[in-house]
């Protein structure tokens, strides 16, 4: 989005509120809204999340044979496929017809085609096996084309410039008490590594499960499927040069763990994923840890669904809506309309702490349930309801962030901005502290339309609730444009330093400012604009403020300030038509006289 102001101030961000001055403009009263408090303790304000323990590091996470995808073809136990039928010269390999069976711990090389079969790892609970894909294609019309039944660990190797495929034919048919579900299942800890290419095709049900630990930490992957792309219980780890493109008509990477809360966790330390879900991006039940790596999602078809209650394709394959799974005729119409579209989604905390990241999502593009920290990274986001949501604590000390489509930009309990570069557009709110669950879900909104009843500001003519949210500003650059109330505070508001421009619009039941509690200014800069029917200006403030009511303004006309030598501290040009302007900086001092244009009109205004 193309910046709401240029400022023209020098090298320092300090931009005054301005606002156009005619025959009839007004200055805000600093006590607009007599039942507002003053501004509470900031400790009293903010909370933080009981966090499980967040392991973070790739010492931690992997081990060295994760990363290790090194084999000595003499030492390796060969398997070659053919048609229906495999040969190998190991006691350590069973072969029944086209099921190929490995119990014993060791390295070996699959290669060759399997028209409908499967490979099966059935070893001692203490070995380590080690598969090197070398050229192999298995189709299994009716099970997993590998399924890990018993090992203690299974390495599968992408050996260097080769293609290889795992696919299911659509049909599972139960071959023992695991109720397998995927081109590729796993009972116990799975790791993928090497440099070569696989493509998992499941078109009915899950590419990969895994019920233990799932690791990536190399190799080129497609997956298409009909549900999860990659499903693990207790983790999933990727990293390093791993390339993963997923399409799938569920979740892309989804990790639960129902029993222990500390597992179900995703770790993203490196690699380039693509999703294309009709589900949730990547969904983890636990905590979500991303250090880096290049992300492109697409969840739900993107934000044009924000209006849809679930995608057309969910659990679909193939373009079909609702495709069947295993023992399903149909997804269910309740399942469908319950159907989360996140991009990003965590039950715990989600610390992103780099990377870069394109995402268009029907619901939440960043969503936790608890506290969303962001410390660094790129982001390009459009989203059908919030852009980032954290239901507790939203926390942004550096990164990039460009919101060019959102119902609500940033909405947590409470906020905090210490750092970064942000610019937004929201349908609704720019900002919102709100608490609670988030009720929005991805229909647009908490009402469905802006300005509709039991809207903001308590609806039309309602009172105002006081709530216990907070946002503060300390520092960073943020650039608003909404639709509705640019900074919705349902609490405190605090501004101690950066540089924040709200541009809001100057019809319905808006505000550039709306904060239940109190509103206070101590430092930094602050341009706004919006209308006039709720304007709120600071109810308190340690720097100077200019605060005006003007006559109707169309878009683009220019705002200017200067001091009583007629030098100018600023120039804007709000984008959407306003009626009120609200300015305060460090170079604006308290009492001293001002010149305030607003396109042809001027005037003198003194600064509260």
């Amino acid at each position: 989005m193309k910046r709401i102001c240029t400022v023209i101030f020098s090298l320092i961000m300090v931009c005054s509120a301005l606002s156009g001055c005619s025959e009839s403009s007004s200055v805000i009263s600093q006590t607009s809204n007599s039942s507002k408090a003053e501004v509470s303790d900031s400790s009293d304000i903010v909370s933080t999340p009981d966090d499980v323990d967040i392991i973070t590091t790739d010492a931690e996470m992997f081990t060295e044979r994760d990363k290790n995808s090194d084999y000595d073809e003499k030492e390796c136990v060969r398997i070659e496929l053919s048609g229906n039928t495999a040969k190998s010269d190991s006691d350590c390999v069973s072969i029944s017809e086209s099921t190929v069976t490995i119990t014993k711990e060791g390295s070996y090389i699959i290669s060759g085609s399997l028209e409908d079969g499967m490979i099966i790892v059935d070893a001692e609970d203490s070995a380590k096996i080690q598969l090197i894909l070398s050229g192999a294609d298995i189709q299994s019309n009716t099970s997993a084309a590998l399924y890990i039944r018993n090992a203690d660990k299974v390495f599968v190797t992408l050996a260097d410039g080769t293609s290889n495929s795992l696919s299911n034919g659509g049909v599972f048919n139960p071959i023992d008490e695991n109720s397998i579900d995927s081109a590729v299942f796993s009972k116990e800890d799975l790791t993928f590594n090497g440099s070569g290419n696989l493509t998992v095709t499941s078109p009915t049900a899950h590419a990969i499960v895994c019920k233990d630990d799932l690791v990536i930490t190399g190799g080129k992957y497609t997956l298409e499927c009909a549900s999860h792309g990659v499903d693990a219980n207790d983790s999933v780890r990727i990293s390093d040069t791993v390339e993963l493109d997923i399409t799938s008509g569920k979740d892309g990477i989804h990790c639960e763990n129902s029993d222990e809360a500390s597992l179900g966790f995703v770790y993203i330390s490196n690699g380039m994923i693509n999703i294309d879900a009709q589900g949730d991006g990547i969904s983890a039940g636990a905590y979500m840890l991303i250090e880096n790596g290049s992300f492109d999602i697409l969840s739900g078809g993107g934000s044009v669904n924000g209006s849809k209650e679930s995608s057309d394709n969910y659990g679909g394959f193939g373009g079909g809506p609702g495709g069947k799974r295993p023992g399903d005729e149909q997804v269910s119409q309740t399942e469908q309309d319950s159907t989360s579209m996140k991009a990003i989604k965590a039950t715990d905390s989600i610390i992103i702490n780099g990377g870069t990241f394109s995402i268009d999502s029907a619901d939440d593009s960043i969503h936790s349930d608890k506290s969303v920290t962001i410390a660094s990274g790129t982001f390009e986001i459009a989203s059908g309801d919030d852009a980032i949501h954290a239901e507790e604590t939203l926390d942004v000390s550096g990164g990039k962030i460009e919101i060019t489509k959102s119902y609500e930009g940033l909405e947590a309990l409470n906020i905090n901005i210490t750092n970064g570069d942000i610019s937004l557009i929201a349908r609704d709110d720019g900002l919102n502290a709100a608490g609670g669950t988030d009720s929005s879900g991805i229909n647009g909104g908490r009402d469905g339309m802006f300005g509709g009843p039991g809207g903001g500001h308590g609806g039309m003519g309602g009172p105002m609730s006081s709530g216990n949210g907070s946002i503060i500003i300390s520092g960073g650059t943020l650039y608003i444009q909404a639709s509705g109330d640019g900074i919705d505070a349902n609490g405190t508001l605090e501004i101690t330093g950066g540089y924040t421009v709200v541009c809001g619009p100057s019809q319905g039941d808006t505000a550039t400012l709306d904060y239940d509690v109190s509103g206070v200014i101590t430092g930094g800069t602050f341009i706004g604009t919006g209308g006039a029917g709720m304007a709120q200006t600071f109810s308190s403030s340690s720097q100077g403020v200019v605060a005006i009511r003007t006559s109707n303004q169309t878009a683009d006309s220019e705002v200017t300030l200067k001091d009583k030598n007629g030098d100018t501290i600023l120039s804007c040009t709000p984008k959407l038509p306003f009626a009120v302007v609200i300015l305060s900086s460090p170079d604006i001092i308290s009492g001293e006289t001002y010149t305030v244009s607003v396109g042809t009109d001027s005037g003198e205004v003194v600064a509260s």
